[in-house]
Order: C-alpha cells, then structure tokens, then sequence
C-alpha cells in the first residue's frame, strides 16, 4: 500500500478491495435472520495531499460495503475529508476524521469522539468519521487538544436478517435525543497528553451527546428505539513501559441525567523478544474489567470480567501476527473467544482470518441476546 502522504506537492491515490465471508454455524434465534454464510464486498478509496512545505494536507477515505445478508449492513461512510494545516506549537484540522485514545487490548473504553460503526464488527474498533475542528498545541509541559464536534453521528445497527442482535431490531431512523438540537448539538472535548519518563499519560473532558444510546420500546412494541442523552465524561489513559513490561489502565466517569457510574480496564502485556532465537515475539497479555453503571439502563458487558490472551508476531516479510484472546464473567462465568490472524500475501495482498465464539452465558449478560452468533470470517484484500 502507498505510503500515507509520501509524495511533497503531490496527489497519492491508494485503497483496497476486501472480500468477506463470514459463517454462522449455529442456528439464528430470532426470526428473520439469516443463517450460514453471509458475503460481503468492501471499497476503501484513499486520496492525500502534503505541500511542500509539509504544513498543509488533506486527506480523503471512503468506505463502502455491499452485503448480501443484512441490508443495514451495506453501506457507505466518509471515514475521512479534511485539510490540516501546522504551523509553530500549532495545529489545525478542519473537516471529517477518526480520532482513536486509549492503550488497552480488551476495551477501548477512553475512546470516545467517533462513534461506533457496529454492523462492521462487534469489536467497536470500527468508526465512522466525525465532522471536528480540532485545535492542538505541542509544548515542553505536553500537548493540549481542543476538539469541537457541531455534528453527531447515530450508531448504526443490524437489522431484520442481520445477527448480532437482540430479539428486538433497533429502528436506527428513529432515534430520539435529550437535546433539542438533535444531531447538530455541538459537542466539546479537552484533552491533555505527555509522558513523564517511562510513564505516558492521557486525561481528558468530554460535554456533549452521549454515543452509547439507551433504548425505548416503539409504540408497537415491534422495535426498540435508540435514545441519545447528553452526558458528561472525563477519561484517564496510562501506560507505564519497563523492560518487556506494558502496563496500561483506562478509565472513565461519566455523569447523565438517568446515571452516573465509573469504568476501568487495566493489566499489562509481556513481551518475549526473538522467542527460540527467531524473529517472533510473544505477548502475553492479562487484564481486568469492571464497569458499575446501571444495567437497567444501559446493558453493558464486563462489569466483573478477566481477559487473557497472547500475540505471536513473527516479524516477517509478511507482517504475519495472530492474536487468541479470552474473557470470562467472573459473576456468571460467561465466556467469549477470540482469535485474529492476518498476513500479507506477495506486495499488494493480505489475508485475515478471525473467529468469535460465546459460551455458558448466563440469562442476565449483555452477551445472551447473540449468544447463538459464533462465527468464522475470512477476509482476502488486493491494496493498490
């Protein structure tokens, strides 16, 4: 793939073209779903531009993807569309783009400026773009960054024949809001970041419109609608390096008028280095997970949860990784399995492979309502 912004003055056009296939191998559980196999095509056009100075750029990603199962599942986004300019301790971006925070492998749980594009996966890495004015400054003491969101992006969902879902579809179109301003409610975020050391820090502040919605059932009772209340959130990030050692913490509060609660996720990832005298190392990876909100409000998963893993990175030529992680309920002893491997194949091509599998879950989990939805994914994607 070409490389981000490496041609000065110039235009770079790059993206790629996935082929998916999922498998469902165990029977759906609401009706309307569909079973088995369930194929999908994406697109992901890129186009940047740097001066030559390297002070102004502009960025452009698309996202398109065609579904044969879930028709809220094909569907088109505008992941980036911006123009940033640099200038002393200063910088600007203008327009649509995705911002990540946090340091942790089993939740993003600091991450909070884009909102989640929950019929790609269920792993809510998959953002969609978010209009921003994004102020940052970089000095001696940190960096402090100002974001100003005047636009917000409803969740998307699967629908009828879709899994990952409740017994209920969710009626993305309909949704509701505490603010009278809807989606043009202009959200705010401070955020503050530097090290000390060996020791890496995050904090930040977030006002505005919340990104997890809570639920009403329609009139009908045939649907569930999303309802998006306003909240305020402060987010803690750390990651604290020494010798092989990663130790990381993520942490929230968040304040709304129907909850207030805090959430964490921390542990630390192991690395042995050329492991057997060979290129490959291996993480072992060990976290905990505790979230104290209100489940009758909002359902979430781990709120007394352990999650163990290990990644082996061979550090060839092909970028060959795998990474095999497990959580565990430690209330009702509901468990999730999950693997994903990737590698490339020659210059411009790449193989993935994941699979997900739910078992023992209890009636009371947030996971019961797709605990039919274990799957194996195969993805083959040409980069030009």
């Amino acid at each position: 793939m070409i490389s981000v912004f490496s041609n000065a003055g110039e235009w770079d056009a790059s993206g790629s073209v996935s082929l998916e296939s999922r498998y469902f191998w165990q029977d759906a559980l609401y009706q309307g779903q569909g079973d088995g196999q369930e194929p999908s095509a994406s697109f992901q056009p890129e186009l940047r531009w740097e001066s030559d100075d390297r002070r102004s750029k502009v960025s452009f990603v698309g996202f398109v993807r065609a579904d044969e199962q879930d028709s809220e599942r094909s569907h088109g986004d505008v992941r980036e569309l911006y123009w940033a300019y640099e200038w002393d301790e200063w910088g600007m971006t203008l327009g649509i783009n995705k911002v990540f925070w946090g340091v942790t492998e089993s939740r993003h749980l600091v991450d909070v400026i884009n909102q989640t594009d929950g019929v790609e996966d269920i792993d809510q890495e998959d953002k969609l773009g978010q209009p921003m004015l994004n102020l940052n400054t970089q000095r001696e003491w940190g960096r402090i960054g100002l974001f100003v969101l005047p636009y917000f992006r409803e969740a998307t969902y699967a629908g009828d024949s879709g899994r990952f879902r409740g017994p209920l579809p969710v009626k993305a179109d309909e949704a509701r809001y505490q603010s009278g301003d809807e989606q043009n409610h202009v959200d705010l975020a401070l955020r503050y970041s530097h090290y000390f050391g060996d020791l890496d820090i995050g904090v930040y502040w977030f006002e505005g419109t919340n990104r997890e919605a809570r639920f009403e059932l329609s009139d009908e009772g045939q649907y569930l609608i999303p309802v998006y209340d306003q909240m305020s959130q402060q987010g803690l990030e750390l990651q604290y390096t020494i010798d092989a050692w990663l130790w990381k913490l993520e942490a929230i509060t968040r304040q709304t008028d129907a909850d207030n609660f805090w959430a964490m996720v921390g542990g630390f990832e192991y690395t042995y280095y050329q492991i057997q005298a060979s290129d490959a190392d291996l993480g072992l990876l060990l976290e905990y997970l505790s979230d104290d909100r209100d489940q009758d409000i909002t359902v979430a998963p781990y709120q007394n949860d352990v999650f163990v893993g290990t990644r082996l990175t061979l550090n060839d030529t092909q970028d060959t990784s795998v990474l095999v992680g497990a959580s565990w309920d430690l209330e009702n002893q509901s468990f999730g399995f999950n693997l994903e491997a990737e590698r490339r194949i020659g210059e411009n091509f790449s193989l993935e492979l994941r699979m997900r599998t739910f078992s023992d879950v209890a009636s009371d989990d947030a996971l019961y309502a797709i605990r039919n939805d274990d799957y194996g994914q195969v993805r083959f994607s040409w980069f030009f």
